[in-house]
């Protein structure tokens, strides 16, 4: 039994050592070969034909099964292309294995790309506050125009930890459980709440129904990660710290973002807030240049820790293959 389950343990590490690696050296592959953006042209086409135009007459029944099937005939090709690749390499030596699957996984993970867009916005607003609400408007969808210097950190501190969750931990969650399918369909699902899960209407069309499937299937396959992905920020953090995370966590609209947001705002004992949202640790500072810094080490200290656990697996599970035939 523990010779035929080590070598697809060691290739799995390895594939996630792989993936980060490449993702450091590298960043993201161009445009054209890039699985993500392929998922977010399908969205938007399809997206147009389920949604319906702002103002238009709604139709609840036919917009939310339109979402539905749509996400799920999405889903069902992403999960058979990841199925199709994977059987392609299956037979190859083990190490041939790793080095392709962590290939075809790198794509759908981007840490090195989300280090770099908040360090951007640190580096520009240290320009001026114009430059930093400009730089920030890449990654948020609220407006930045009404912004102090020390909330455009708020906004970059709260993406920073929301999408640590969204593009490192979760997709890496997933290719554990499920291998390349599951991260595929996870980076899937997230994309599509991206583009969908809106309440109400966004670029002139009505989300209501039409992205009410997306959100929730994001909503559910995020659940343990975002938590993972809290636990991890917070560690190693003091007694009250653990306790004040579940509250904190529970004061956005989102069942999950709220984890690895409230936890960072608790570690750096600074304030998130979205304006006529939500506040997260509102006893903490406005935050300053040097938490944005701390915040990204931190940040860069979770993706080490999966790296290294890679590595640990990885190492293990070599050695009892080995044994197994010595």
């Amino acid at each position: 039994m523990m010779s035929q389950f080590t070598p697809d343990a060691a290739v799995l590490a390895g594939a996630v050592l792989v993936a980060l690696a490449v993702d450091r050296a590298f960043g993201e592959p161009p445009a054209r070969v890039h699985p993500v953006v392929w998922m977010g042209a399908y969205l938007g086409a399809a997206g147009r034909r389920v949604s319906r135009v702002a103002g238009g007459l709604p139709r609840p029944g036919a917009e939310f099964w339109g979402g539905a099937l749509a996400w799920c005939l999405g889903g069902s090709v992403v999960i058979a292309m990841a199925a199709g690749a994977v059987s392609v390499v299956q037979d190859l030596h083990t190490l041939w294995q790793a080095l392709l699957l962590g290939l075809l996984l790198k794509p759908l993970l981007a840490w090195r790309m989300l280090r770099d867009e908040v360090q951007a916005v640190e580096a520009a607003l240290g320009e001026s506050l114009g430059a930093g609400r400009a730089r920030l408007a890449w990654l948020v969808s609220r407006d930045v125009d009404v912004l102090d210097a020390g909330q455009v950190r708020e906004s970059a501190i709260e993406t920073l930890a929301e999408n640590l969750n969204d593009s490192v931990v979760a997709p890496l969650f997933w290719f554990a459980v499920a291998g390349l399918p599951g991260a595929a369909l996870y980076r899937f699902a997230n994309t599509a709440d991206a583009m969908w899960g809106y309440r109400g209407e966004r670029q002139g069309r009505d989300w209501t129904w039409a992205g009410k499937w997306a959100a929730r299937a994001d909503d559910a396959l995020s659940w343990v990660p975002a938590r993972i992905t809290a636990a991890l920020l917070a560690l190693p953090g003091t007694v009250a710290r653990w306790r004040a995370l579940p509250a904190q966590a529970a004061l956005t609209p989102s069942p999950n973002s709220g984890w690895p947001m409230a936890a960072m705002a608790l570690a750096l004992d600074v304030r998130l807030a979205k304006p006529g949202v939500y506040t997260l640790h509102p006893a903490g500072r406005s935050p300053q240049a040097a938490d944005t810094a701390q915040a990204l080490q931190r940040a860069a200290r979770v993706v080490w820790a999966l790296g290294l656990t890679a590595a640990l697996v990885a190492a293990v599970a070599l050695i009892s293959f080995a044994k197994a035939f010595a």
